[in-house]
């Protein structure tokens, strides 16, 4: 039986061909094989961003072929390009072979020259798909979908039809990164608040708070520091020096004008100025 391996260009695939024998089968996927829908988000938010994938209408008939060559082969080689693209590629072919049992005999080979001595190398020294380019793509992949298909609408409305807002994997990734670092780099503290529940001369209750210690602000980070001043607190009496009373005056929001009531409509409402108009007329 002839081992089969899988490249992604049609191009690579002759080139390759022209370099081993008899014993092998060579076909391309033509890119990518799987991924998530167009009519729809296609991620569960409330399940751990679970990705929906689905097989590509427009492969559907490249994916029977590699069906058809797998069944007949003793061995499938993954041989996509090495980024991180081609080894989701690999990860999805292996899935769908996998799932419908028409293989369980995979290798994953790499090669950095499309000459035969880095060809006939890789296939000495062959691998499995690596898990964290998988994830490190979906990843993206998800950012892009996640921002792309609620933004890209809006840009269709106030711009122009046909532009995306999809390619947002560096700037969210790195706002993603340094959040992470800056949580990796926060160092607890331990600290306390004292608090005392009093009744005045009314037997109405309220709660005080120790806020200084000598004019000091109550800086208490140990329990050993707190049980030393509730001690220290339990053997003084309470005694209210000033009640402050102030009055609080808040205003109305200023009334409509035709800038206001078009720019407020445009935020909540999404109309245009024309429509505002013309629904104040009929009020």
């Amino acid at each position: 039986m002839k081992k089969l391996i899988i490249v992604e260009s049609p191009t690579k695939a002759r080139t390759l061909a022209s370099f081993l024998g008899k014993d092998y089968e060579i076909l391309a996927s033509m890119g990518h094989i799987r991924d998530l829908p167009k009519k729809e988000l296609g991620i569960d938010l409330e399940n751990e961003f679970k990705p929906k994938y689905l097989v590509m209408p427009d492969k559907k008939k490249q994916l029977t072929k590699l069906k058809q060559a797998a069944k007949n082969a003793s061995e499938v080689i993954l041989a996509t390009d090495l980024d991180r693209e081609g080894e989701a590629i690999a990860h999805h072919i292996k899935f769908l072979l996998a799932k419908d049992k028409i293989s369980n005999n995979f290798s994953r080979i790499v090669f950095h020259e499309i000459t035969k001595t880095a060809l006939e190398k890789a296939l000495v020294e062959p691998g499995t798909v690596n898990a964290k380019l998988v994830y490190a793509q979906q990843a993206r992949r998800l950012l892009d979908r996640l921002a792309g298909y609620k933004l890209s609408p809006v840009l269709w409305r106030k711009i122009r039809r046909g532009l995306s807002a999809g390619r947002v994997q560096s700037p969210a990734l790195r706002l993603i990164v340094e959040r992470e670092r800056e949580i990796k780099g926060f160092k607890p503290q331990e600290y306390w608040q004292i608090k005392a529940r009093l009744k005045g001369s009314s037997q109405q209750e309220f709660i005080a708070e120790l806020k200084k210690i000598e004019k000091k602000k109550a800086e208490v980070n140990t329990k050993i520091e707190a049980d030393k001043i509730l001690e220290d607190i339990k053997k003084q009496e309470f005694l209210v020096e000033t009640i402050k009373k102030r009055q609080v005056f808040k205003s109305p929001p200023p009334p409509f004008i035709t800038s206001t009531l078009q720019r407020t409509a445009s935020s909540f409402l999404r109309w245009s100025a024309k429509k505002t108009m013309r629904e104040a007329q009929r009020l």
